[in-house]
């Protein structure tokens, strides 16, 4: 490993960069000096560019790169394969990495071949390189501390990347669990405060039985928290690891103790209750089949969200929450923009669904494709944890309530869309604000702002009257 300099053209012209060279089975690479990845990294950059996604994007991925590796290099010191000084340092270099540092130097693209091992490469090459920087050494420097002799010992990626992508969906899967809670509470909570308000159905629905808003909030709040409960037992499922399943083709006495011991370090780091695999020999990830199971689970949710987001707009009889502005001829009026987006969510969560289940079925001897299956699930499963929360905050929790629904028709979005011509957009919109935050009509306020004659405004209304019954 030499140290270089290089000429770079950017944007601002020519100028050098600081540079080391860094060596492999292929030849020589130039590295730029302040990177933490190597040459393997580098190659990997070469070959994966298709998304433009880095897994520096998904840092649930990224931290449990940080505890696999550490559990590692604990588990290899004490079984005696790795010397106390070269483990230290590697797992002092994982815990930075799990306190969210370094993760920018995990470049590679998200969509790669080799069922994840550029991923693995990355976290060896970035903690092998942090890890002699706290030994004292240079970056590069691997005779001292090798990535994959060191930091990769007893393990390779048919069992890092399905035990590290195991743990990030268990890790996102908590966020997603948590944002349900908030969302079927505030559903429960807006149950309990209209009871006892009829249920204005739209007269599309004819055949709706009577029943009060707040039973049907009360359904919604129960149908989420069910899915609550199977979307936690899928979390359970994916707390079966393979981890250790290497030691199988070492010279070791005992390698279900090893495997044991990888697992015991698990636990200990992460806090999570963790099993290995029943058949070690077994353990490479020829079945998908969890994923393809938790796949399914979220599609299930997301159906429900979208089809109760369509509830909540065909029978609403007001603008549901903050909502967003719009800009067309109704003043006042209020986008359920969070409505609309747990709708794409959901689309996109079916779409992931189809791509999670050709992707498990594709595998040939293993799942090469299991890059592209925690990709979607992280999509989906982030996406999801986002729309629940907006679904909360921006609607549920401000639906109007009985005072608000019991406006009379003159404060309704038509007398206000009416009134436009004869006061203006601003004012308009401005008197519908008012409504909708005091309760009052909108006629009301209308003629206490002196913006219309009462005979003017009593003719408008006849007039509104007469278009409505015809």
């Amino acid at each position: 490993m030499n140290d270089i300099t290089s000429l770079h053209r950017t944007d601002r012209g020519i100028h050098e960069v600081p540079t080391r060279i860094e060596y492999d089975i292929l030849g020589e690479r130039e590295i730029a000096a302040d990177a933490y990845w190597g040459i393997r990294t580098q190659r990997a950059l070469d070959n994966f560019s298709i998304t433009g996604t880095p897994i520096s994007q998904y840092p649930h991925l990224i931290n449990a790169l940080g505890i696999v590796k550490e559990a590692a290099a604990r588990a290899n010191a004490e079984l005696g394969q790795l010397d106390s000084e070269r483990a230290d340092a590697i797992i002092a270099a994982c815990r930075e990495i799990r306190a969210g540092q370094l993760h920018d130097q995990f470049p590679v693209d998200v969509i790669q071949g080799g069922a994840g091992a550029a991923t693995n490469i990355n976290a060896n090459e970035v903690i092998a390189n942090r890890a002699l920087e706290l030994l004292g050494h240079s970056k590069g420097a691997y005779h001292h501390l090798h990535p994959n002799e060191h930091v990769n010992l007893s393990q390779s990626t048919a069992y890092v990347y399905p035990t590290a992508g195991h743990l990030a969906t268990v890790l996102g899967l908590h966020d997603l669990l948590l944002a349900m809670s908030e969302l079927f509470i505030a559903f429960e909570s807006k149950a309990n405060e209209t009871q006892s308000l009829p249920h204005a159905d739209s007269p599309r629905c004819p055949d709706t039985g009577p029943v009060t808003r707040g039973q049907k909030f009360r359904v919604y709040s129960e149908m989420l928290e069910e899915d609550h409960a199977r979307l936690l037992d899928a979390s359970h499922l994916l707390r079966e690891v393979n981890l250790g399943a290497t030691f199988i083709s070492a010279d070791l006495a005992d390698p279900k103790r090893c495997a044991d011991t990888m697992r015991h370090h698990l636990v200990a780091i992460s806090g999570l209750h963790l099993t290995t695999v029943g058949n070690l020999g077994e353990a490479t990830p020829y079945d998908c089949g969890i994923f393809t199971h938790l796949s399914g689970v979220l599609k299930q949710i997301s159906v429900r969200l979208s089809k109760i987001c369509n509830d909540l707009r065909l029978s609403s009889p007001r603008p549901l929450g903050a909502g967003q502005g719009k800009t067309d001829l109704w003043p006042g009026n209020l986008n359920p923009g969070a409505l609309e987006v747990v709708n794409q969510v959901a689309f996109e969560v079916i779409g992931n669904d189809i791509i999670v289940t050709m992707a498990a079925e594709t595998g040939k001897l293993h799942s090469a494709l299991e890059p592209l299956i925690l990709h979607s699930l992280s999509r989906s499963i982030t996406h999801m944890t986002a729309a629940c929360h907006a679904l909360a905050r921006h609607n549920v929790i401000g639906i109007s309530n009985e005072e608000a629904l019991r406006h009379s028709e003159e404060g309704s979005a038509k007398l206000v869309t009416a009134l436009n011509p004869h006061i203006g957009y601003t004012a308009a919109t401005r008197i519908a604000k008012q409504a909708l935050e005091t309760g009052r009509s909108v006629a009301e306020l209308v003629l206490e702002h002196g913006l219309l004659p009462a005979d003017e405004l009593a003719a408008l209304l006849r007039s509104l009257e007469q278009t409505a019954g015809e």
